[in-house]
């Protein structure tokens, strides 16, 4: 075991060098290692071996298998916010003739466009790239499609080939030159890549019925790289886990990320243990939302996972085809140490300044007769608050205009208003059309539709 840090607990580091040690064990990896971040940092490494004295450190490198995807939607997005693609744009306007020219690149992100699961011919993770050398070659031209582009999630290996072709139609040149310089290079991931460098694991398949190994081939899976190829290290994982918790001003903005993790599209169909963003999978694991990937690729599987919510994140990694569950082990390993050592919140602190207009819409308002509270947050926010039984929370950010944008759920994207009366006063609050008074169903003229003359009664 390797422990980078005594700021957790001994015994929580205990408790995740057991669950690292159980899942090497009853998985039957020849190898695993696995990495935990608190705020950013990794705080915590172990790793188990089937070889005495000789665990693998954060630095040797494994195949990361899907987890591939989420650099290559990264690619992608950066394009959009250089204004070179828009999300809504169809695929056959930056790279026509394929069989997705017609899906965008949202749904390709969030595989919504409908395509195969998996190429044509032999299984593409166990064979040559050279197979299939033109973009043509990785879907049946008879069947590209299975469902209707954006009408419901079917995860798609060729969806991410088409997506890292697109990247290098737009960059000029290829997908994993543009990966290092625009990607990698700012992060500080030296030991990421799409061929391995010593010293890396190898792969192996472990028999189902015994205790024996079968070395997995090492593939260049070509025009398919972009779906699975990379090879990286817990220490450099940690870099990336760091990244997709906060953003980083080189690569992409946290609002960037923050949308990558925003649902795109629900599950397959029957299967609601998770759903999908713009790259990045979402699961619910021990009552928490998570984002991150998981991996295969023959002799090796890989799961990433980060709480926004705990500012943790783990890591894991095995050497072998099946039966680590390596994801699962990872958010085990991000609830365990939450579980051992929950966050501590950062101290109550005043606001630093704040305006007397603003502090006079605070309190309770009334949308009809159900009544919220309406409170001021840091940079001139607003915070919706329900205070009975029936309407909406939301979360609001100021505008140079002197309007609010919703943040989240019902009201994400909408904009709040302060409606004022002819003499400058407050009348009501606006949110989407809906109006807000400071009393039930008053003042009148504020309200759509009117209010019965004759008030309130008893009948």
């Amino acid at each position: 075991m390797t422990d980078l840090s005594d700021e957790l607990l001994p015994t929580t580091r205990r408790a995740l060098l057991h669950r690292l040690a159980v899942a090497q064990s009853e998985g039957r990896a020849p190898s695993m290692v696995a990495g935990v971040l608190r705020d950013g940092r990794l705080v915590w490494s172990g790793a188990r071996s089937m070889v005495d004295g000789h665990a693998p450190t954060t630095d040797v490198q494994y195949r990361i298998g899907s987890i591939t995807k989420t650099f290559v939607a990264v690619l992608v997005l950066r394009l959009r916010d250089e204004g070179l693609l828009d999300l809504a744009d169809p695929l056959g306007r930056h790279l026509p003739g394929t069989p997705a020219d017609g899906a965008t690149v949202a749904q390709l992100l969030s595989h919504s466009a409908g395509l195969a699961a998996e190429t044509p011919g032999p299984w593409w993770e166990r064979t040559d790239g050279a197979l299939r050398p033109e973009l043509a070659d990785i879907l049946e031209a008879e069947r590209p499609l299975r469902h209707p582009a954006g009408r419901v999630h079917h995860y798609s290996n060729p969806t991410y080939a088409l997506l890292g072709a697109l990247v290098e139609r737009l960059r000029g040149e290829p997908w994993g030159e543009v990966l290092r310089r625009e990607v990698l290079e700012p992060l500080g991931m030296d030991r990421t890549g799409l061929l391995p460098e010593h010293p890396h694991a190898g792969g192996f398949a472990v028999h189902p019925w015994a205790d024996v190994l079968l070395p997995e081939p090492l593939t260049d899976t070509g025009r398919l790289a972009p779906a699975g190829q990379l090879w990286s290290t817990v220490a450099d994982l940690a870099k990336w886990a760091a990244f997709l918790a906060s953003g980083h001003e080189k690569v992409l903005s946290a609002d960037t990320v923050a949308e990558m993790r925003r649902p795109a599209v629900g599950p397959e169909p029957g299967d609601w243990s998770g759903t999908y963003g713009l790259g990045l999978q979402l699961i619910q694991h021990d009552g928490r939302i998570l984002h991150g990937h998981s991996g295969s690729m023959p002799g090796f599987t890989a799961g990433l996972w980060v709480s926004e919510a705990d500012g943790l994140a783990a890591i894991a990694f095995a050497n072998a085809t099946s039966g680590t569950r390596t994801a699962a082990v990872a958010a085990e390993l991000l609830a365990l140490t939450a579980q051992h050592e929950p966050r501590i919140p950062e101290p109550w602190r005043p606001l630093a300044e704040f305006d007397e207009q603003l502090l006079a819409l605070t309190g309770p308002w009334y949308w009809g007769a159900a009544p919220h509270s309406l409170r001021l947050t840091a940079d001139r926010g607003l915070e919706l608050s329900v205070l009975g039984r029936a309407g909406r929370a939301g979360r609001f950010r100021a505008e140079a205009d002197g309007t609010w944008t919703g943040l989240n759920d019902y009201y994400a994207g909408e904009t709040l208003r302060v409606v004022r009366a002819a003499d400058g006063s407050v009348s009501h609050l606006d949110i989407g059309s809906f109006v807000f008074t400071r009393e039930p169903y008053g003042p009148a003229e504020a309200v759509p539709g009117g209010v019965d003359p004759q008030g309130w009664r008893v009948y």
